[in-house]
């Protein structure tokens, strides 16, 4: 009798050990999954900004607009307005922006800033002083236009009933720092426009 139990109990014992190590793997495999269902990695959000935008800019021409915004710029809901959040630093985003709009041979940008930006002390949003610089910086071929931002935002609102604008929210905390890219035909400037006018008179 005892020589039949001992065997039982070995293959009890075996069975128990295979089971429980699957148990661990599969409970293992299922935490991986929701991890990375419920927390993509910043690698994952940059690559899908940058490939909308790469996308999109073929198709983007005169009267799109193309805005990197700060982290609380309001999400609207207006029909041409696309959100795409990019997890990533906002210098590093405007300079990726302005650089494949340099490269791009049928739009140019004409940039907006909020009026408010140079009035903004640094006592009170700590930290402005040096984002304000670099901004202006960055921006200094384009001849940025202040302007007040309930104007820009009413603008965008009336743009985006009608044409495309591509919004970047990146991780910057600093109020009224979105830049706002108006796009404008690039092989085609105001002189010769205001010439063909004439001519057509």
């Amino acid at each position: 009798m005892r020589k039949i139990i001992l065997p039982v109990c070995l293959v009890i014992l075996g069975v128990l050990a295979v089971s429980c190590k699957e148990d661990k793997e599969d409970k293992e495999e299922k935490e991986n999954e929701a991890m990375s269902r419920t927390a993509p990695q910043a690698n994952s959000l940059a690559e899908s900004w940058e490939a909308k935008f790469c996308a999109a800019l073929p198709a983007l021409g005169h009267r799109n607009w193309v805005v990197v915004a700060d982290a609380a710029f309001p999400l609207q809901i207006s029909p041409g307005m696309e959100v795409v959040v990019s997890g990533e630093d906002h210098f590093a985003v405007l300079d990726k922006v302005l650089k494949a709009l340099g490269q791009s041979k049928h739009v140019r940008p004409k940039i907006y800033l909020d009026k408010e930006l140079d009035f903004v002390p640094e006592e009170l949003a700590p930290g402005m002083d040096a984002c304000r610089k670099r901004l202006k910086g960055m921006l200094a071929a384009y001849e940025a236009k202040p302007v007040l931002h309930e104007e820009l935002i009413a603008r965008m609102d009336q743009v985006a009933r009608t044409f495309r604008i591509l919004m970047i929210k990146t991780n910057l905390t600093l109020p009224y720092t979105t830049v706002f890219l108006e796009l404008d035909c690039g092989y085609w400037g105001p002189d010769a426009e205001a010439k063909m006018r004439e001519k057509m008179k």
